[in-house]
């Protein structure tokens, strides 16, 4: 049986193995604050597999996370100079390999699709090919190897390290707002045990008139992009609003579909992140990575989409949640 925890230790050996290069490369003058960062990250994967089986102590999980926080706090972290790519030799590439390029990328979810529907419950050799609850996560690292194989292939690169070299320079350009979306995402659960959703709901329900089925809509799923872009997650906004709005207004009192309530509300709080800095991997990392003169210009071009879309999915949970 293929087990999640070998997809985090794949994961941390990447990322280790990208701080020893980062600390190898004397272009980069935060070259030790760099391989720093990545490989605690890295040993956190591996050594997260343990804490979760509660056969080690979660207590140097955060001792990492602190050294992470001040690292990246204090600006010990930055770029390598021979991590970044000739454009001319990027727009020869592409050239000549045209739209053949999205095959590796069209890959990856379909890999993830195949194990999550596909294979899911198959048996080999007398056990489970994939472990129970993982499907998709395994997946989706398994569709990662084959797109880097497709990736190889149609470059005709015979070193894979060359890929692990060109990894690591997005990730140094990403830098700390790679880990964004995690954190994020724990600051929504964070926020839900504070009982903030429920005090939402308090305020939400004092002032909702009774039974106004289509204003609870539109406060929910204007709600959720408006938490998204103070949070800069949808995953965090989705337990403060679906506690105080979306389960106990939309289901429990007006007998909405749950699984229209939460897909539709989930949809909505994208639109936030469309139009969010706070989800910077998205919005911001983008802009630089293209060296935009806009460091604003996805958002700016993404604003109308998101007002669109947001007015759709208020219509579509009014009219198939009911």
């Amino acid at each position: 049986m293929i087990k999640v925890e070998w997809l985090y230790w794949l994961v941390g050996a990447v990322f280790i193995a990208m701080a020893a290069q980062m600390a190898a490369d004397r272009g980069n003058p935060k070259r030790h604050g760099s391989a720093a960062f990545w490989g605690l990250l890295g040993a956190s994967f591996v050594y997260g597999t343990w804490v979760a089986d509660k056969s080690a102590p979660a207590a140097p999980l955060g001792v990492a996370v602190l050294a992470m926080i001040c690292l990246a706090g204090f600006g010990f972290t930055g770029r390598g100079t021979s991590t970044a790519a000739a454009p001319e030799r990027r727009a020869a590439s592409a050239a000549r390999l045209g739209s053949r390029l999205f095959i590796p990328a069209l890959a990856l979810p379909l890999v993830a699709l195949v194990c999550g529907t596909l294979l899911k419950g198959v048996h080999l050799g007398g056990g489970l090919l994939l472990q129970t609850g993982s499907e998709t996560l395994l997946g989706l690292g398994i569709g990662s190897l084959v797109a880097l194989g497709l990736a190889l292939l149609l470059t005709r690169e015979r070193n894979p390290v060359v890929a692990l070299h060109s990894g690591r320079g997005l990730l140094e350009a990403m830098g700390w707002a790679l880990l964004l979306p995690q954190l994020l995402a724990v600051l929504g659960s964070i926020f839900q045990s504070a009982g903030v959703g429920t005090q939402v709901g308090r305020i939400t329900t004092h002032f909702l008139p009774d039974n106004s089925k289509y204003v609870a809509v539109a406060l929910y799923c204007v709600g959720m992009a408006l938490f998204t872009i103070i949070m800069g997650n949808a995953f965090a906004a989705f337990p403060v609003m679906t506690a105080a709005i979306g389960w106990p207004i939309l289901i429990t009192q007006l007998h909405g579909s749950p699984g229209v309530v939460l897909a539709v509300g989930m949809l909505a709080g994208f639109c936030g992140t469309l139009v969010t800095p706070m989800a910077a991997n998205f919005n911001l990392v983008p802009a630089a990575l293209l060296e935009l003169k806009d460091q604003y210009g996805p958002i700016k071009a993404q604003l109308p989409t998101a007002g669109a879309l947001l007015v759709c999915n208020i219509a579509i949970m009014s009219l198939f949640a009911f």
